[in-house]
């Protein structure tokens, strides 16, 4: 037998449905808007609307802004000739915070993963190859793609499909992250320390 009401039971349920929110944590979640004074509620209702309405995916690299274009993309002071690719615009962050990057990005937007239904052609890889041909014609070539994806079964298939997709490019470099980063962890979780290791130790792939 439920003991909370249909509308209360209802945002129970889709908070559970958010990653890492158990029952017992959306029922406390639950419990806690509906103890909060009005206006702190109505905020975060608010929040997550303008989030929806006004957050977007950059057209080139794919990380998160409110503009057509991200930070980093419309940045001049970066290195265009220099791309890190990572899994999802959290790590984008990651990387930051090592203060030992100063290229562009791109995010794939996940790993290739079948087993959990994500495909090679659910991944932005045709937009990171359109997007260094395209770029092969201006003052800025790139000449490296840093691959970091994540070091897990799933980071390093992909990360092996890349570099066979990247080797054919001619005179592009192509690197892998150090494995100062733990085998099976995610950049998220890793120091910034870590992070900066991993970058400065990169090595060039094999293909």
């Amino acid at each position: 037998m439920e003991f909370y009401s249909d509308k209360l039971k209802a945002l129970v349920e889709a908070l559970a449905r958010l990653p890492g929110i158990g029952k017992k944590t959306a029922e406390r979640l639950a419990y806690h808007i509906l103890r909060a004074p009005t206006e702190e509620a109505v905020a975060l209702a608010s929040a997550i609307h303008e989030v929806k309405k006004s957050v977007r995916n950059c057209r080139v690299c794919f990380h998160i802004t409110e503009d057509e274009l991200c930070q980093f993309c419309t940045d001049d002071r970066r290195d265009r000739g220099l791309i890190c690719v990572v899994e999802q615009p959290r790590d984008v962050y990651a990387i930051e915070n090592s203060g030992n990057f100063a290229g562009l990005y791109h995010v794939l937007m996940g790993a290739f993963a079948p087993l959990d239904g994500v495909s090679l052609d659910d991944l932005t890889v045709d937009e990171l190859m359109r997007r260094i041909s395209d770029q092969a014609a201006t003052p800025s070539p790139v000449r490296e793609v840093i691959l970091a994806t994540n070091p897990n079964f799933e980071g390093d298939g992909t990360a092996l499909y890349l570099a066979e997709r990247l080797g054919a490019i001619s005179g592009l470099k192509v690197s892998r992250i150090a494995r100062g980063v733990p085998s099976g962890s995610n950049l998220e979780h890793v120091s910034k320390t870590m992070v900066a290791d991993a970058l400065d130790g990169r090595r060039p792939v094999d293909v």
